[in-house]
């Protein structure tokens, strides 16, 4: 189960790289259209900083620290958030290979929900949420792009 998780995670991730590459200017990625209040700059942003906390930090036991306003309030280049992503998926590849799959029926080290639940239940919420904004990004590179 871990090898599927990792690699479902880390295809899913990628994909979002190939959305961010595919902006055909690099400022398209923090505009802002009528009923979309999150540009794609910055849901990728947000992806990267929930999965370095809660697989990177709360599984892996690395030191990142998390700055969640920042997600939805920064702006830097097309380039940095590709290096930022690369280095989450390296992130991810670490962890899932630290990790058994007995420990996925484990609890979670923390209650995001205000309930105890498997570091399965989450991990699986966590590739939903990854998938769902995912889906934004994909929508609003095409519709951005179009439009100009």
């Amino acid at each position: 189960m871990i090898d599927s998780l990792k690699s479902l995670f880390i295809r899913d991730l990628e994909k979002v790289s190939q959305e961010i590459e595919a902006y055909e200017a690099e400022e398209l990625l923090w505009k802002r259209a009528d009923g979309i209040n999150n540009p794609a700059g910055n849901l990728a942003l947000h992806l990267i900083g929930n999965l370095n906390t809660y697989i990177g930090k709360n599984l892996g036991n690395t030191r990142y620290v998390r700055n969640r306003p920042a997600e939805f309030s920064d702006i830097c280049s097309k380039e940095e958030i590709l290096i930022r992503l690369k280095e989450t998926s390296s992130m991810l590849d670490m962890t899932f290979d630290s990790l058994s799959d007995s420990e996925l029926n484990l609890e979670y080290p923390t209650q995001e929900f205000g309930y105890p639940m498997t570091t399965a239940y989450f991990l699986v919420h966590l590739h939903g949420h990854l998938n769902y904004h995912l889906g934004q990004i994909h929508y609003h590179r095409r519709l951005i792009n179009n439009i100009k």
